[in-house]
Formats: structure tokens, sequence, C-alpha cells
């Protein structure tokens, strides 16, 4: 069963010249109603679902689903449910490229995909420390304030503690009429991305009317385009 979705996505490639690839890794919930096995309460979605992960890809097509219980992380059997779709595309001449929230800014999910070739906008939680290298864009520009947001971006290398080497960040500041704080977004690249990506919005999506919020991104190896949310 898991793999209908593979037979029919190989179909329509053997008809279209597939140039680039996108994933889009996220889980969601399917809520249930009674005592199903596995069936759980989720404190983030706040009902009894079962909590199962997705890779799309860039056309909308479901490139694989995996089943899990309600209550397990986001992140869950990332692996089982993302090697079978790189492994499908590997011997094949393309640009590659897999975006996805903060629940999936691990170490291993980076790793992976830059040792198979993919770059990787993942937006990483709120920290305070590649905050720190943007305090000079975190006060709002002098002047009339224009109708329209002004955006202000920055790039700068940034390695975790549990990272083995430093890693590209790059942060988007949007300054809106009327509101006092800035929203702050925190892009973390890899290299070999041409194109900007766009991740979904969804967890550690930024707030406005209160104090500066990060969101991060990251991508593989250099050079990589901004990503944008």
């Amino acid at each position: 069963l898991a793999d209908l979705s593979d037979l029919w996505v190989d179909r329509v490639h053997e008809r279209t010249a597939l140039k680039e690839l996108v994933l889009d890794m996220d889980s969601s919930d399917s809520p249930t109603f009674g005592q199903q096995e596995g069936s759980i309460f989720n404190g983030h979605f706040r009902c009894t679902c079962y909590h199962p992960l997705f890779i799309f890809n860039q056309f909308g097509d479901l490139e694989r689903a995996r089943l899990r219980p309600g209550n397990v992380h986001s992140s869950k059997g990332w692996r089982e449910a993302l090697e079978p779709v790189v492994a499908r595309y590997r011997d094949l001449k393309l640009t590659r490229s897999l975006r996805a929230d903060a629940a999936f800014a691990r170490l291993e999910i980076y790793e992976f995909l830059e040792a198979e070739g993919f770059s990787y906008p993942i937006r990483l939680p709120a920290n305070q420390n590649p905050q720190e290298a943007i305090g000079h864009m975190l006060t709002r520009p002098m002047g009339r304030p224009p109708l329209k947001p002004q955006v202000f971006y920055a790039s700068f290398r940034y390695r975790a503690k549990n990272w083995t080497k430093p890693r590209r960040v790059v942060a988007k500041v949007e300054w809106h009429r009327g509101e006092l704080t800035s929203i702050t977004n925190e892009v973390r690249p890899s290299s070999g991305s041409r194109r900007a990506s766009t991740p979904s919005a969804g967890r550690g999506s930024p707030v406005r009317g209160s104090r500066t919020t990060p969101r991060v991104f990251s991508y593989s190896p250099w050079p990589t385009t901004l990503g944008t949310s």
C-alpha cells in the first residue's frame, strides 16, 4: 500500500521531462472518533488523532505517506519515509531540494540530505545566538514608514553546538507600517540551491505585535539563494 503513490508518480514522470525535484516533508493530523489503535490526543493539534507524515513533490503529488500514532514527534520516522523517495531519484540528473518546518531541524536530516546532494530550506527554532548577528537590523528604519513592508536580508555563517561544521544563515527582517516590532526570519541555507525556496507556514511562524521572533531555515552547500516565507 505504501508503494502505490510511488507507482503513480513514476508513471507521470515517464511522460514528462523532469529536470528539478522539490520535496515537501510535513506532518498533519488525522482526527479519529472512537478507540482506534494508535489514536492518541495530540496537544499541538488539540484533538485525538493519528499523526501521519507526508512527502509531496512540487506538483502536489504524494510521494510517500507514513501512518503514526497521534502523540509522536513530527519528525518521527522521517528516514523510513524519505529514503525510498530519495532512492527512486538517485540516478537521475536533477537538481534536488527538500523543504520542511522547524520540527525537522535535526542534524541527522541535514547530513543525510547533504550526502544525497539535496539543498534543504528547513526552518530552525527560535535561537538567540544567530539573532544576535542581525541586531543592527532590529532597529526601526528612520523616517516615515512606507505603505509597503520594508524588507531587509543578511547572510552569515553559524555553527550550533552539535553541528560538525558551520552553515550559512540568511535572515529576513520585515518592518510593517503601524507596528512597533519587526517580523524576523532567519534562514540557514546550505549550498547548491539556485532558486528561492518557500517553506510552508506553520510551527515557528512569527507573531506580529510581540517581540521579534526568528524563523530559521537551512539549505545545503554554497551558494544559495535566499529562502523566504
